[in-house]
């Protein structure tokens, strides 16, 4: 014969504090099993275009490991390169972008044919794991447009960074578990 065996639950913002901290553990070990970055790519690549960088692909690992990163294969053109205005509109308060976009302009100008190819390589995905392919006048350009391709992929690694903090930050973490209406026990751990 079937034993009923009756449960107290808790909705979390009737938990104590170190309950809630055990459901917002819970919580966070499943909490991003969605592609929570795609909105970060989509961006970067739109803010990159500006600058004239056409994003294929990004490639990221993070946030706590040595040879954490981010990094992009593409192309860049001079031709492609708006004003740096475009990006200071659509971007009005990245310094960062604002200076690798006057960066590649400053390089459209001086050197109108310049190009360059960019592949992941190797086993991590920071910027320093890519291959470039450049088409410059001189060194001196060829090596600007490197680095300023470089800053892009850490940009774009400090984005990914920043979404990722915030999406697991106590504060959306809770606004969570309260929208989805979890339940738990006494010590915070989730009900069936």
């Amino acid at each position: 014969m079937p034993t009923i065996k009756q449960t107290t639950v808790f909705k979390f913002d009737e938990l104590d504090e170190r309950a809630k901290e055990r459901a917002r553990d819970w919580y966070r070990e499943g909490a991003l099993d969605y592609e929570w970055w795609d909105c970060v790519y989509d961006d970067a690549k739109q803010c990159l275009a500006l600058a004239g960088f056409d994003v294929d692909r990004i490639y990221f690992s993070g946030f706590s490991s040595q040879g954490d990163g981010a990094c992009f294969e593409g192309s860049w053109a001079a031709h492609a390169a708006k004003p740096v205005k475009a990006m200071k509109e659509h971007a009005p308060k990245d310094k960062e972008l604002h200076r690798i976009a006057a960066a590649m302009r400053a390089i459209a100008r001086s050197d109108k044919s310049a190009s360059m190819s960019v592949r992941q390589s190797g086993h991590y995905y920071h910027d320093g794991c890519t291959s470039f392919s450049v088409e410059a006048r001189t060194s001196e350009i060829e090596e600007v447009i490197i680095e300023a391709s470089r800053d892009a992929m850490r940009w774009i690694y400090r984005r990914l960074e920043a979404e990722y903090e915030y999406l697991m930050s106590d504060e959306q973490v809770d606004e969570s578990i309260l929208a989805n209406e979890y339940d738990f026990d006494e010590e915070g751990r989730r009900s069936a």
